[in-house]
């Protein structure tokens, strides 16, 4: 029963960040009425959305015993989509200065997993295993490809012909994008979150326990 509720409290909770995101393109397009810009409301929320995502994952990757430097990892690889979508910010330095920011967060993750790769290998693996993982994986898909290909100029220029209006194909391809870091952020909960679960239950159970419980209930799903 207690399984069964939890899964259910889990959807309504990612079902909330995706209400978040379609409140925040209505937000610019029939309140503000001036667009998506890089000060919109739906930016500003998709930049909150990664900085969860990164600060998340690098409380997981303080915790020794945990998925240290994979979690380290994973938070630098969000680390620079986040200073990606903040480009205007580094803009002001320089333009296009947002590279060499995302370059040197980049070679200060992977610097500091190269110190032990086969622990880095392992933990990345061990969380590829994890349900989470998949609706990360789809959420990438959505942000890194579905999200540029369906918004290529050349296909709404051919569908709307003399009525094209670019406002339109960003709202499709920014909602598309922000549905991604939905997915994102809400399977980033679900492992932080399920772990602590996990965590609490077996608080003064062996070492082992905790990771015996992960095993059995992987097990008893069958292996899916």
């Amino acid at each position: 029963m207690a399984f069964v509720l939890k899964n259910i409290l889990a959807f309504f909770a990612s079902a909330f960040l995706v209400v978040i995101t379609l409140s925040a393109l209505y937000i610019d397009i029939a309140w503000l009425q001036d667009g998506i810009k890089e000060m919109s409301a739906t930016e500003i929320v998709q930049e909150l959305m990664l900085a969860a995502t990164v600060m998340l994952f690098l409380r997981y990757g303080s915790r020794p015993g945990e998925i240290r430097q994979g979690a380290v990892l994973i938070a630098g690889f969000f680390g620079c989509m986040l200073i990606r979508e903040m480009d205007f910010l580094f803009d002001q330095i320089r333009h296009g200065a947002w590279v060499w920011f995302a370059l040197l967060t980049a070679l200060l993750s992977i610097g500091y997993c190269a110190r032990k790769p086969v622990d880095t290998v392992r933990q990345l693996a061990r969380f590829m295993r994890h349900p989470a993982y998949g609706m990360m994986f789809s959420g990438l898909l959505c942000i890194l490809v579905f999200s540029r290909l369906f918004g290529m100029h050349f296909l709404w220029q051919q569908l709307m012909q003399e009525g094209y209006d670019r406002l339109v194909k960003n709202m499709v391809e920014e909602g598309v994008e922000f549905f991604g870091y939905a997915l994102c952020l809400s399977s980033t909960c679900w492992y932080f979150f399920a772990g602590a679960w996990a965590r609490g239950k077996f608080a003064d159970a062996p070492s082992g326990a905790v990771m015996q419980y992960q095993y059995d209930r992987h097990a008893s799903s069958g292996g899916k």
